[in-house]
């Protein structure tokens, strides 16, 4: 049974976006989106760089709004804000269960182009390792039951 995720963010530009791409990448039988808020023009050039660095292609994504999924169910929602710095949006949809899986935003970092991609780096690789976990407890585990 495909599992349908959507993850949420405010600007939908960075980190929902790498979420997106590394759970598609885990199972390409699972249904995920992202969207945000208060959505970005486009996906943040520095996150997609990063995503390749990966081996994941995010290019072709683009920031969509929250409103469009109201009406759909999820079987997980899951939010990505740092919550220190962010107001979590709430998903008002039908959904089995809603997550918190929190990381700081890449988008506001500063200083040089190579420590501002670390930054990027670092938030893509906390990103792996938690929606990798995430998925073996809570997809994969499931599945094979």
């Amino acid at each position: 049974m495909n599992k349908k995720i959507l993850i949420l963010c405010t600007g939908n530009s960075c980190r929902s976006q790498m979420a997106e791409g590394f759970l598609k990448s885990f199972d390409k039988n699972l249904e995920v989106y992202s969207a945000g808020t208060n959505p970005s023009n486009q996906v943040h050039p520095k996150a997609v760089q990063v995503m390749k660095e990966a081996g994941i292609d995010i290019s072709k994504n683009y920031p969509k709004s929250v409103n469009q999924f109201l009406n759909e169910s999820f079987d997980y929602v899951i939010t990505v804000c740092d919550n220190a710095k962010e107001t979590c949006p709430v998903f008002i949809g039908k959904v089995g269960k809603q997550l918190h899986i929190g990381f700081e935003d890449p988008a506001e970092a500063t200083g040089t182009e190579e420590e501002i991609l670390a930054v990027f780096r670092k938030v893509r690789d906390e990103i792996k390792g938690d929606f990798y976990e995430f998925y073996i407890q809570e997809i994969k585990n499931r599945i094979q039951i």
